[in-house]
């Protein structure tokens, strides 16, 4: 077979093992519904970038797209009045609803939920077949080709990028570098709460919806501009804060007094691979702990994640995630299943992730017309953290979604949480 999995899609193969691990997306097209005609359009994109024919060895780690035609099924929802509401069941059932495992595969999955005269395209896909980059520039080619943009050529996808390898030869100081630091990310995992699950649960996901309007959004950014933070500092800052009420008490004496969350990282510019042209999944983390003292002001916290944040990425620290990912790849299969669910918990523990996309500047890299259209997506938690944070902004609007594992969070929980990250948006003034 023509491509090997790299390091974090070998992962993903491991939680997949355990419950459905895909991601959502959707996309607002303000035309009305054709679903024929939605079907060919898929179809022939589908098949033009050489995106089909998927076949997965387990074994071998290997997978091949040998092309050939395909027949997409476009299943249709009625969005009513509130097509929002529509588009959160639908991905709460999209990410419990698994793909095949093996042999031959479809990765893709295709709804249409009404809205007024036009309708969301959602996309659900199989998570290690690419990360939500690659996604965004293949629903722009959908959303466009709809549109009438069907007859412009289109070139295949390249499908076999370098595995982990490349990336390591690139890095070798890096590499080294975070070979060293090895001790003390076990020593932060150690001091950190452990998130809890119920007993006996699996590992099915929620979702939650919450839209940050282009005002809210704007004061974020100049937010994080006037703090001298990124964006994604600030977010992770916020996401801390609505966790820590969820944690219990932390007393300073206990060892285990720092709460945790992780922030997914693209290595694509690390590969050297452009977005338009390689479709695929490069991804890493890392994770940033704090002990969150009482009374600590919000923009203090953000500084202080950012000193964190900006080491990771000056010394390319995020490399440890995959050399722990590769050492865990050895003896996963001599772990029971209860070993399995519970091993980043213990181990590596966070109670929440960040995964960021800018779809405003993916699209108009894509040559797509500028501002994109509203673009929601959901990423499933897997075993790596209960609550997942895709934070997905698209012409201003951040549109927040959280996945989570239902065995550590109710609904209203989440519901809080969301509210929570939301309500300290719409106070912030920079």
């Amino acid at each position: 077979m023509k491509g090997r999995l790299n390091l974090f899609q070998a992962a993903m193969l491991r939680w997949r093992a355990m419950h459905p691990y895909s991601a959502v997306h959707a996309a607002r097209i303000d035309v009305p519904l054709d679903r024929a005609r939605l079907a060919a359009v898929i179809d022939r994109q589908l098949e033009a970038l050489g995106l089909t024919g998927l076949t997965l060895d387990l074994r071998a780690a290997r997978f091949e797209y040998l092309g050939g035609g395909t027949r997409s099924v476009v299943e249709v929802r009625e969005g009513g009045g509130r097509p929002l509401d529509v588009l959160e069941r639908e991905f709460e059932f999209q990410l419990n609803t698994p793909f095949e495992r093996e042999g031959p595969l479809v990765p893709f999955r295709f709804v249409a939920v009404t809205a007024g005269a036009g309708f969301y395209l959602v996309l659900t896909y199989d998570h290690f077949i690419a990360a939500g980059d690659s996604i965004v520039v293949l629903m722009k080619r959908l959303c466009g080709a709809y549109l009438g943009d069907d007859g412009a050529p289109v070139e295949p996808f390249l499908r076999y990028p370098a595995t982990s390898g490349r990336l390591f030869r690139r890095n070798p100081v890096a590499l080294i570098r975070g070979m060293r630091r090895v001790r003390a990310m076990t020593a932060s995992c150690r001091r950190s709460i452990r998130p809890r699950y119920a007993p006996g649960a699996d590992a099915r996901n929620g979702f939650v919806h919450r839209r940050i309007e282009p005002s809210e959004f704007g004061a974020l950014v100049r937010t994080a501009k006037a703090w001298g933070v990124t964006l994604n500092d600030l977010l992770i800052a916020i996401l801390l804060r609505a966790l820590e009420p969820f944690a219990g008490e932390r007393p300073p004496g206990e060892r285990r007094r720092e709460l945790a969350v992780a922030s997914i990282v693209n290595l694509r510019r690390d590969f050297g691979y452009d977005v338009n042209t390689t479709f695929g999944q490069f991804l890493s983390s890392f994770r940033v702990a704090h002990p969150l003292p009482r009374g600590m002001a919000l923009r203090d916290l953000a500084g202080d994640i950012h000193a964190e944040t900006a080491h990771v990425k000056a010394e390319k620290l995020y490399l440890q995630s995959l050399l722990a990912s590769s050492g865990l790849g050895t003896f996963w299969r001599f772990l029971t299943p209860a070993q399995r669910q519970g091993f980043y918990a213990k181990h590596y523990p966070a109670w929440g992730a960040v995964t960021p996309v800018d779809v405003d500047a993916l699209w108009a890299g894509a040559g797509g017309a500028f501002p994109p259209p509203e673009y929601l997506r959901a990423v499933s938690t897997g075993p790596y953290a209960p609550l997942l944070f895709a934070a997905t902004t698209s012409a201003g609007v951040l549109h927040a979604g959280f996945s989570y594992r239902t065995a550590a969070f109710g609904r209203a929980e989440v519901d809080k949480i969301a509210d929570t990250i939301v309500d300290t948006v719409r106070k912030l003034k920079p």
